[in-house]
């Protein structure tokens, strides 16, 4: 079989290809040195206030999200900035982010689950979370006394008396016993005897 000569095309391509490729430029030293101190200043430069306060509310509402971690990283930089009140704030909120963190998961899936984490909330004054949970156990097991009795009990404590009366109603109303639970409740002694838990603590007094 003849061998393939090649054509003007296919010399063409090897001369292109033979043809030495043009290198990079080199920086001097001098000019490495200027880079790499203008990386420098840069990074040093302060927080303004503007920044400061946007890294802040972004930081919040991933606070307010749960996002602890994000949220955290976030608050390390407004705590760098400027202002002094917002700086204050960051680490506060910091050291809130730090609490949280380390405390360990909970696994909750029953009622009862939900309602012996809310009491010990409740026993730390966190009763904001132990409201949640208590809701959420009430969701899960209506009709449950007990639960109905610790709901009021964060609600009064919380100040939200007109829910409280309703739930510690409905926590007599499911067991009687409640109501002597309730007047010896050291928690429920301020509200003892203030209308209407007085009423539904000492009924026996309507007829005085």
């Amino acid at each position: 079989m003849p061998e393939k000569r090649n054509g003007p095309a296919a010399k063409s391509t090897q001369r292109r290809m033979s043809k030495p490729q043009g290198s990079k430029p080199k920086h001097s030293d001098a000019e490495r040195a200027v880079t790499a101190r203008d990386a420098a200043v840069a990074v040093a430069q302060p927080l303004n206030a503007a920044k400061q306060l946007s890294s802040f509310e972004a930081a919040m509402k991933l606070f307010h999200a749960r996002k602890l971690a994000e949220g955290r990283e976030l608050f390390q930089i407004a705590a760098s900035g400027p202002e002094r009140d917002v700086a204050q704030r960051a680490r506060l909120h910091i050291a809130m982010c730090d609490r949280r963190l380390q405390q360990p998961t909970v696994t909750l899936r029953s009622a009862e689950d939900y309602y012996n984490y809310a009491v010990a909330l409740i026993n730390s004054r966190n009763i904001g979370d132990a409201r949640a949970h208590l809701e959420k156990a009430l969701q899960m097991a209506p009709g449950t006394d007990h639960i109905h009795y610790a709901l009021a009990l964060a609600q009064a404590l919380s100040g939200d008396l007109t829910n409280a009366h309703e739930n510690l109603k409905r926590a007599i109303e499911l067991e009687p016993r409640n109501r002597i639970l309730a007047r010896q409740d050291t928690d429920f002694a301020p509200l003892a005897h203030q209308a209407p838990f007085e009423m539904l603590l000492y009924p026996e007094k309507k007829s005085w």
